[in-house]
């Protein structure tokens, strides 16, 4: 289950990531926090849940425009930098907008801003970090290593947000949370900087030619074995991207949670996605059938817990949402990083990566604008209705495309 740790450069990478992963769910849950306080007036004690889709929305939508060209500059540069500059702005975003509030001076526009502005530094951030994985553990390891860094990714999201309300209601507000974000990035930030050069799997970065982006879009479109999962992605992250939102939703308008209360659903929530995980990192085979098993309990679970009739039944259900949320997205990761080239591999995670985020912008308003009118539940039902749908869609497309441009799939055990 561990067996990636034993590499020195790895173990370094994990163990700064947990502590910034903590600091990035802080910095969530706070920043979901600060668009309620924001926009609750005597007309809505409880907040925008439009506001709040908006928010989530800026943050993914520049993935969605500029996230394939990400890729690109992950194929064509040395990856360490610029996971080490990317770490170094958003630290920076991260101070600026905790001090903003500290004053008093932080708006609900700060907060967009601040969101887009990470959107964009994670368009080239996040596919250089999936594709520096396999730089760090090899490829035989790399299925492991990616369900070990989602095992980190969901301790973090049990710690975080449970730690997050508790500080919010000791240090009497956001503010303070924004500036302990800021200081966990030094964490990650000093793993990459103290790396073993010598010891890593250096991809040689690719020439700058024209029509790259082409033909990375080229390249998944003639294989179904990277077609499929990515279809799935897209579809299944539309609504999931968007179900933390939900989270702070349903606990502070359905059942009348405080914020130590919502850090709580959304720490079930993530000890559910850590079990999935810690089952992926076990897992010596990928399955398809355990890919679409993935995606249809996400979307079962998520209207279960769309109609629990009481709080602390809408939290039990929320752990086998997060096992199946966390297995599609751990089996179909690992699937296409190793169903792809080493030297298409930045450009094919830059694409993965963008339909894993770029349709939160689509979904999250959606689904806001739906809790708006219906209520949360609402909210929640339908988007399990439409991941439900989109799995079958995702199929269907798959092999529509492949009958036309696709090449012969190669079998996923």
């Amino acid at each position: 289950m561990f067996r990636s740790l034993r590499i020195r450069n790895y173990r370094m990478f994990a163990a700064g990531g947990t502590v910034s992963n903590i600091g990035t769910w802080l910095q969530r849950t706070a920043q979901d926090w600060l668009v309620l306080d924001l926009t609750a007036g005597p007309g809505n004690a409880h907040g925008s849940a439009a506001a709040l889709g908006t928010a989530t929305a800026l943050q993914f939508l520049p993935m969605l425009l500029f996230g394939m060209f990400g890729g690109v500059l992950a194929d064509r540069y040395p990856k360490r930098p610029i996971l080490i500059g990317a770490q170094t702005l958003m630290a920076g975003l991260a101070l600026t907008i905790g001090i903003l509030t500290m004053t008093g001076a932080a708006q609900v526009w700060h907060v967009y801003v601040m969101a887009f502005l990470l959107g964009m530094i994670s368009c080239v951030e996040v596919p250089t970090r999936q594709a520096f994985v396999v730089e760090m553990v090899g490829r035989a390891d790399l299925p492991n290593a990616i369900a070990l860094n989602s095992s980190i990714f969901n301790l973090a999201r049990v710690v975080g947000p449970a730690l997050a309300g508790v500080l919010i209601y000791v240090l009497g507000g956001t503010g303070p949370i924004f500036l302990i974000n800021a200081l966990t990035f030094g964490g990650v930030i000093s793993s990459l900087i103290f790396m073993r050069k010598a010891e890593l799997n250096v991809t040689a970065p690719v020439p700058r030619a024209k029509g790259q982006l082409r033909e990375g879009l080229r390249y998944v479109l003639q294989r179904e074995e990277l077609l499929m999962p990515v279809l799935l992605i897209a579809f299944v992250s539309m609504f999931s991207q968007s179900f933390s939102m939900s989270i702070a939703l349903m606990a502070r308008e359905v059942f009348g949670a405080g914020a130590s209360s919502f850090g709580l659903a959304s720490s079930m929530f993530a000890v559910g996605a850590l079990g999935g995980a810690l089952l992926a990192a076990r897992r010596a085979r990928l399955s398809r059938k355990v890919l679409f098993a993935g995606a249809i309990g996400f979307g079962l679970f998520q209207i279960a817990t769309g109609v629990a009739p009481f709080y602390p039944v809408y939290l039990l259900l929320l752990i086998p949402t997060g096992i199946a949320l966390i297995t599609i997205n751990t089996v179909a990761n690992a699937s296409v990083q190793i169903a792809t080239s080493p030297d298409m591999r930045g450009r094919v995670m830059g694409i993965y990566m963008l339909v894993f985020t770029g349709g939160a912008p689509l979904g999250a308003p959606l689904i806001g604008w739906l809790s708006e009118l219906g209520g949360p539940r609402t909210g929640v039902i339908l988007s399990g209705v439409l991941v439900l749908a989109g799995t079958g869609l995702a199929v269907l497309m798959t092999r529509l495309i492949s009958s036309r441009v696709g090449k012969p799939a190669l079998a996923m055990a």
